[in-house]
């Protein structure tokens, strides 16, 4: 089967820094699956970065090539999939301007990711536009490459439910799509905009190493909470934070029964352990009391670095010659932007705003 007849996947991340084990079991381990199933575009999101990093375009590029450092590493093969740059990617922008024009300003700030973000990074009324043009610009990053499908977490559930909102709209206002018409069928109908569907990792939200929050509830992993896993981390690094990895405080001693309910050690344990007969073993035997918290770690430490070997291994030959990322970079923006601008010219056709045909 050819790459053309595939259907299409278009799914990236926002340059902040390595990708860690939430991105990978969220989202990261999904895309390496389908490689061959998909054609494959992967973005690199780098002007959403800037909605809160404007003043730091240095570490923005190194996170952009950090990041595809880690797509690299973790198996995205540039030979099977599109990885790019989305500031280089012009018609993404023109797209974000005209899908602006019909998305309601309170539509937007009930996105709970908005809401969430301004709370978390403390932002509060000091945002910039951009700020909040980002789930705009999301939708068009998506919508430029028209994907069947967009492998993502749960926190970007929200901005994917817009997306397809604007594509339904779009679709109705400009191609003259019935409003009540099923989404499988709009394409058929002589839509220009499928709407997409998500398609979730095995687990939707991983949470930290460390403890839980205010409210009781344990934290997800996140790099700014200084409770992750790195993909690029070593194995005397992992070591190191799961030794440190909060387990059931009132367990004092390794023969006090222990909780394994809401305990990250056996969150990571189910997650990450394939012998699900030992897991199931050892929560019974924590419970009781007849095996220590050092012991389970020393196991997950081992499943751990067995998962992220192969991942090493990987980006040794990246790391060996970085000139070979902005290649790859390159030319996948190359053929990014083809995609991207034929979808920009049905676009503006089907708004009667294709003056220089």
């Amino acid at each position: 089967m050819t790459s053309a007849k595939k259907p299409r996947l278009l799914t990236g991340d926002t340059p902040t820094g390595r990708l860690h084990l939430g991105h990978w079991v969220g989202s990261v381990e999904n895309r390496v699956a389908l490689q061959d199933q998909y054609d494959c575009y992967f973005i690199i999101a780098n002007l959403q970065a800037f909605t809160t990093r404007a003043d730091k375009p240095a570490e923005v590029r190194q996170s952009v090539l950090d990041v595809a450092g880690d797509y690299l590493a973790a198996g995205i093969d540039p030979k099977r999939s599109t990885m790019f740059v989305q500031s280089e990617v012009p018609a993404i922008a023109e797209l974000t301007a005209f899908f602006s024009m019909i998305v309601p300003y309170p539509r937007l700030m009930r996105n709970p990711t908005i809401k969430d973000e301004i709370r978390d990074k403390g932002l509060g009324e000091n945002y910039s536009v951009g700020f909040l043009l980002y789930p705009v610009s999301q939708v068009a990053d998506i919508l430029a490459f028209r994907p069947e499908i967009v492998p993502v977490g749960e926190d970007q559930v929200p901005h994917l439910e817009l997306t397809r909102e604007v594509a339904r709209k779009f679709n109705q206002i400009y191609c003259g799509v019935d409003s009540h018409t099923e989404d499988k069928d709009y394409l058929a109908q002589g839509g220009l905009f499928p709407i997409v569907d998500a398609k979730l990792g095995r687990v939707r939200r991983l949470v930290g190493l460390g403890g839980p929050g205010p409210d009781g509830s344990l934290l997800k992993m996140s790099k700014s909470l200084n409770n992750s896993i790195l993909l690029a981390d070593d194995a005397d690094t992992i070591k190191r934070k799961v030794m440190s990895m909060y387990t059931d405080p009132n367990r004092l001693k390794a023969t006090d029964p222990g909780t394994v309910e809401n305990n990250p050690l056996w969150i990571f344990h189910d997650t990450f352990n394939p012998d699900k007969a030992w897991v199931a073993a050892s929560k019974e035997r924590y419970r009781q009391g007849t095996i220590g918290d050092v012991e389970c770690k020393k196991k997950l430490i081992e499943v751990l670095v067995h998962l992220i070997q192969p991942i090493h291994e990987r980006r040794k030959l990246y790391e060996s010659d970085p000139a070979q990322i902005l290649t790859i970079l390159r030319e996948g923006t190359e053929k990014a932007n083809a995609v991207a601008q034929e979808t920009l010219a049905l676009a503006k056709k089907a708004m009667q705003q294709n003056y220089l045909e």
